[in-house]
Parts: C-alpha cells; sequence; structure tokens
C-alpha cells in the first residue's frame, strides 16, 4: 500500500523488473540517485501474489505510486472492459495509487482484442460515447482519473474538431484529468504535417495532472518521415524543448520518464529523470525533492 497521498511535483520512472532491487537500494542511500516517484502499468500485477506483489508491495512502502492502465479499451463500442476494470479496482484497493491513468483509444471489439493503442475519431458522437465510459470508470474506482492523449499515425476524414477542443470537452464532460505526453505530441505532429507548438500550447495546463516524456523510433520514407512512439529510446531534442515551453507556462507538474522497450541501465532513467528535472527548476522556479536527482 502507498503511504503519500499525492505525487511529487518532480520526475519519476516507469516501474520494470530489472530495477526493482536498486529502487530498493536508493531508498536505503546504496545508490546516490533516486526518482521522486514511480508509475506501473497494473495489468503487469493482475495476478494475486508471488514475487511481483512482493516487490511491488516493498517499493510502495517508499515511492509515491501511480498506476498507468493499458487495458479498459474506453474508446470500443461496446465499453469499458469490464473484467479490466474489476481487476484494476481490486489493485487500487491494494495498492491505494495516489494516480490512475488510461488513454484516449480503444483495444478491442466485441470478439477480438488487440496489443495497440487504436485511435478514435474526433467527433460528438465519439466524445459522448467516451466520456459516458470514463465516468464509468470513476464511479467505479470511486475517483477521478487521467487520460492521456494518444500517437496519431492518421486523421479521420470524419474529424469534427481538433485534439485539444477533444481533451478539453472530455475532461469538462467526465471531470477527468489529462494525462500529457509530450513525445506523442511530437509524434502526432510530424505524422499528419501539424505544428508541435501550436498543439502544446492549445493545452489547458489546469486540466493536466501528469506529463510523460519518452522516445521513439524514426523510419524515413520515399513520402516523408514517420515516427514511431515506442517508448524505446531517450527523450527527443523537440520534445524537450516541447516540456519546457509546457513548463513555463504551467508551472510544475508531476513528470514521468516513460521507456517501456529497449530499457535500459537505471543510471540511465535517473539521468533522464534528472533532465526533467533541472527543466522545471529552470522555467518552473520549483525546487525538486532533495532526493531527486538533479545535475549540477
Amino acid at each position: 500500500m502507498s503511504n503519500v497521498s499525492q505525487i511529487p511535483l518532480a520526475a519519476g520512472i516507469g516501474l520494470k523488473p530489472q530495477h526493482y532491487a536498486e529502487l530498493l537500494d536508493a531508498a536505503t542511500g546504496n545508490i546516490p540517485t533516486r526518482p521522486a516517484w514511480v508509475e506501473a502499468h497494473p495489468q503487469n500485477y493482475f495476478s494475486a501474489g508471488g514475487p511481483p506483489h512482493r516487490w511491488l508491495s516493498a517499493i510502495a512502502e517508499i515511492y509515491p505510486l501511480s498506476f498507468h492502465s493499458v487495458g479498459l479499451s474506453l474508446g470500443s463500442a461496446g465499453g469499458v472492459d469490464v473484467e479490466e476494470l474489476d481487476q484494476l479496482a481490486a489493485l487500487c484497493d491494494r495498492y491505494h495509487p495516489v494516480m490512475v491513468s488510461d488513454h484516449l483509444s480503444w483495444s478491442g471489439s466485441a470478439s477480438n482484442r488487440y496489443p495497440d493503442l487504436l485511435p478514435v475519431p474526433y467527433t460528438h458522437e465519439a466524445l459522448l460515447h467516451f466520456s459516458e465510459q470514463v465516468a464509468r470508470v470513476q464511479n467505479h474506482l470511486k475517483r477521478p482519473i487521467l487520460i492521456e492523449n494518444p500517437s496519431r499515425y492518421l486523421a479521420f476524414a470524419q474529424d469534427e474538431m481538433d485534439e485539444a477542443e477533444f481533451l478539453t470537452t472530455l475532461c469538462q464532460q467526465s471531470g477527468c484529468g489529462l494525462l500529457l505526453d509530450i513525445n506523442n505530441i511530437e509524434v502526432t505532429a510530424t505524422n499528419l504535417g501539424l505544428d508541435p507548438v501550436t498543439m502544446i500550447d492549445a493545452i489547458d495546463p489546469q486540466l493536466v495532472g501528469e506529463i510523460h516524456l519518452a522516445g521513439h523510433a524514426r523510419e524515413e520514407h520515399d513520402d516523408g518521415v514517420l515516427l514511431i512512439d515506442d517508448h524505446g529510446s531517450a527523450v527527443s531534442d523537440l520534445t524537450w524543448t516541447l516540456f519546457a515551453r509546457f513548463i513555463w507556462r504551467a508551472g510544475a507538474k508531476p513528470v514521468l520518464i516513460e521507456w517501456d522497450t529497449d530499457v535500459p541501465e537505471y543510471d540511465v532513467l535517473v539521468a533522464e529523470a534528472a533532465k526533467a528535472n533541472a527543466i522545471l527548476q529552470e522555467q518552473a522556479g520549483f525546487s525538486v525533492p532533495r532526493h531527486a536527482n538533479v545535475p549540477a
């Protein structure tokens, strides 16, 4: 069970099994640097017990904990995956994470499940359906959640609004908050020929409860560049620039370094977190917690 009631306004890292021991060593001072908080994919802990829960229980006693769900499939035509929601609710009752989030996406139909976060059209009909599903989740969990903006590889011909308008109205209608993934802004803007600065400036800072920073893969094609949101590399220069721009306007926010494929050594992750903390200090004038690593 988490022993804290809020996520620090500083940088955390995604929780990976290969870093369990180092996170506990860092908390005792055996390793000099540590993140301010950690975020776990709850689907990795849907089993009843075993080593993953022993590690998570120990880590949650020390670090503020957030759950970033990837399986509710909120945008599916049939509605939220009830089994996933029940398992998520049970895990939240067990660990009491400070924040819970999922994605502006769908991952299943009536008869199939897909290992992808698929996009929804930005229409009023989709907005109403998604708002209803978010409200359903929040009522079941008895707490507000955050919804993450997607990486997009195409735009629907029938879109009736832009992304910022869709997300803002979603938050207003359902009472949820926004998880702003700035790498996803870069990926979407590049793939769809949009202006990333215009996209980041259209986000209302008051709606943002958490920020994600990640890397992406770059593919060169005859007809242009395609960015793939694979979370498999360091944060790009443009994403850092967009992050600094947003923090200058919004003030300090909890920020997560997200690295899910080709996961690096622990020191690489905390070095990325240190960059984020330095930007928080420079742009927001905010002093991060003393244990959070900041480069000199």
